[in-house]
């Protein structure tokens, strides 16, 4: 989700300073040498009050003063967004999964009203493109070409593989005449980078 914030956090009555962030199913908070990575399905209890973030997980309870922000936050730990609103699919789109699959994404994709195709028989509005490999990288100029003029065209990629990097993507992108927009955490193995078509080239 992206969202975050400098915060105090208060751990078992010890005050740490930090940053708290919200990512797509994890509360995430990282001051001094605190580290903490809380999974929303591990929250026992929530609750926000008087600007604070009171999240039950595990052993105990951690407070996160947030001001304003505290209600907003509570709200998203109770209904994280999927994959496909965070990564602006809307109902009607067609939708291709190349390269690969995903069975979770695609039960995503179909709920929020988007069509799963095969084939591009007509301008796509987004294409994933599911790369393990820096060969994989080179169907992306034909990707593009399959791509409405304001469409997306997903990189989706394991993280920390040493078979292909951001570096990579970013490169193949930019050869395939395409410019990147967007990254986001895909899933707790994988990168998703965002490439469109430039407005001067539609």
């Amino acid at each position: 989700m992206g969202a975050e914030a400098k915060c105090v956090a208060t751990i078992k009555r010890q005050q740490v300073e930090g940053k708290a962030l919200l990512e797509t199913d994890s509360l995430i908070f990282r001051g001094g040498d605190v580290r903490l990575s809380i999974p929303f399905a591990q929250v026992k209890k929530l609750d926000a009050r008087d600007g604070v973030l009171h999240v039950s997980a595990g052993d105990g309870t951690i407070q996160f003063a947030l001001g304003a922000a505290a209600p907003k936050w509570a709200e998203k730990i109770r209904n994280p967004p999927s994959r496909a609103h965070k990564v602006g699919v809307k109902p009607g789109q067609l939708v291709l999964l190349a390269n690969g699959a995903d069975a979770e994404l695609v039960r995503e994709l179909t709920s929020r009203g988007a069509t799963i195709v095969t084939r591009a028989t007509t301008p796509l509005d987004v294409i994933f493109h599911f790369a393990d490999s820096r060969a994989s990288l080179s169907k992306l100029a034909a990707l593009r070409a399959k791509l409405q003029p304001d469409g997306a065209l997903w990189v989706v990629r394991p993280k920390g593989s040493a078979n292909i990097s951001e570096a990579d993507v970013m490169k193949a992108g930019k050869d395939a005449g395409l410019v990147d927009v967007k990254v986001v955490r895909f899933s707790d193995t994988h990168t998703a980078e965002k490439f469109v078509i430039p407005v001067a080239k539609r």
